[in-house]
C-alpha cells in the first residue's frame, strides 16, 4: 500500500507565546484535492507553509510521500507552492516564468518549451507566452503562476488562497477550472481558503479549522450536512442555530427543547447526555413552512409561528418566523410554495429529523 502523498503528525507551532497550531494531525491521500478552510487567524495559512518548508514546526514531523521532510529545504521538497498573488517575475515573459525552474534544473532548450507549450496549454494560455506580466488580466495572471508551478511536475501542489484577489464571477470560473485540471492530471492539491464555496465546489474532502485545530475532516457533503460542532456548522453555508437542552436521546435522535414548551428534534453526531446544553441546527432550504390552518395543530417536530418577513432574492424566497420566545428561523422556499403565505400569518415549521442535527456548544 502507498504511503499517503501527505502525512502531518502532531504538527504544533508557536510565534513567542502565540499559538498558531495545536498539535495538528492530518493525511492527504494520492491524487486527492483536500482544502484548508477555516476564518482569517485559524492556522491554515501557516500549516500550508510547514507542508512546503518555509515554516519549520515547533513540534511534530511532516512526510510527504513517506518520506520525512520535516527539516527538509523548500527547493528539495517533492512539493510546489502558488501564492495568492501570482507574482510572476516582471521583467521575463509568460513562458520564461513557466519555464524558469525547469532551466535552473538543467532541461534542454527544446524540453522546456515542449513543457512551457503542454502547461500553457493545459491552463488555456496557449499563444499568449511572448506577453509580459502587465499585460495579463488578474485571471491570466494566477493562470500563468498555477502553469509555473505545475511544469516542474510537483507531487504535491499547494495553494494559498490563490483566486482570493480575483472578481466573484472570475473567481468562481476558476476554481471549476482548478478541479479541472486537478483531475485531469490526477494531482494531488492541497488548497488554503477561507471562501467555503470554493472549497465545497472543488475539494474531495475538507478539512476545517479554527483556532489552530482541525475540528472536522469530511467531504463536501459530509462536512456541509452533518456538521461537528457549533463552529462547523456556522461556518459552512448558512443555518439556524437554535439552543436548548437535551430532552431525550433514542440511538442517534435527539428532542432538544427550545424553551416556551417549544421542542425540535435532530441527529447528534456526537453521544449528548439528557440535561445538557445543545444547539439544533438546520439549514434554511431543510425547513418547510405552511399555513397553520392547512395542517392543524403542530406536533411532535413542528413549531407554530407567525411570519415576519418575505424576502424574493431571485433564486429564492427567504421566509424569515418567529415560533415563540427567542426563537426566530428562517426558511428558503420556492417561488410556489409562497404564494399562500403572508407576513403576520400564522404558519407551522417543520423539517425532517435527519435534515438537523444537535451539536454540544462549546465548553460543555
Amino acid at each position: 500500500m502507498n504511503p499517503p502523498a501527505v502525512e502531518v503528525r502532531g504538527v504544533g507551532k508557536r510565534f513567542g507565546e502565540h499559538v498558531a497550531l495545536d498539535e495538528i494531525s492530518l493525511i492527504v491521500h494520492e491524487h486527492e484535492f483536500v482544502s484548508l478552510l477555516g476564518p482569517s487567524g485559524c492556522g491554515k495559512t501557516t500549516l500550508l507553509r510547514i507542508i512546503s518548508g518555509f515554516e519549520r514546526p515547533t513540534t511534530g514531523r511532516v512526510f510527504v510521500h513517506g518520506e520525512d521532510v520535516t527539516a527538509v529545504a523548500p527547493d528539495r521538497r517533492p512539493t510546489n507552492i502558488v501564492f495568492q498573488r501570482g507574482a510572476l517575475f516582471p521583467h521575463m515573459n509568460v513562458a520564461e516564468n513557466v519555464g524558469y525552474s525547469l532551466k535552473l534544473r538543467g532541461w534542454s532548450k527544446d524540453r522546456i518549451s515542449n513543457q512551457v507549450d503542454e502547461m500553457l496549454a493545459l491552463v488555456r494560455l496557449d499563444g499568449l507566452g511572448h506577453r509580459g506580466p502587465t499585460e495579463l488580466s488578474g485571471g491570466q495572471v494566477q493562470r500563468a503562476a498555477l502553469a509555473r508551478a505545475l511544469a516542474a511536475e510537483p507531487r504535491v501542489l499547494l495553494l494559498d488562497e490563490p483566486l482570493s484577489a480575483l472578481d466573484l464571477k472570475l473567481r468562481q470560473h476558476m476554481a471549476l477550472e482548478l478541479r479541472a485540471i486537478q483531475r485531469k492530471l490526477a494531482a494531488t492539491f492541497v488548497y488554503v481558503t477561507h471562501d467555503q464555496t470554493e472549497a465545497l465546489v472543488m475539494s474531495d474532502r475538507i478539512a476545517v479549522m479554527n483556532q489552530g485545530r482541525i475540528v472536522q475532516v469530511g467531504t463536501p457533503r459530509e462536512v456541509y450536512t452533518r456538521p461537528a460542532s457549533v463552529f462547523a456548522s456556522d461556518f459552512i453555508g448558512e443555518t439556524n442555530l437554535l439552543p436548548g437542552t437535551v430532552e431525550s436521546v433514542s440511538g442517534q435522535e435527539v428532542t432538544i427543547a427550545l424553551g416556551s414548551g417549544v421542542v425540535g428534534r435532530a441527529i447528534a453526531p456526537a453521544l449528548l447526555a439528557i440535561g445538557t446544553r445543545a444547539t439544533l441546527s438546520v439549514r434554511p432550504e431543510s425547513i418547510r413552512v405552511r399555513p397553520a390552518d392547512n395542517g392543524g395543530s403542530p406536533g411532535a417536530g413542528q413549531l407554530a409561528g407567525t411570519i415576519r418577513e418575505i424576502a424574493y432574492l431571485g433564486s429564492h424566497v427567504r421566509v424569515e418566523v418567529e415560533a415563540g420566545e427567542g426563537i426566530a428561523l428562517w426558511a428558503e422556499l420556492r417561488d410556489e410554495e409562497v404564494v399562500q403565505l403572508r407576513v403576520g400569518s400564522a404558519v407551522t415549521v417543520s423539517w425532517s429529523t435527519s435534515a438537523a442535527s444537535a451539536l454540544a456548544n462549546p465548553g460543555s
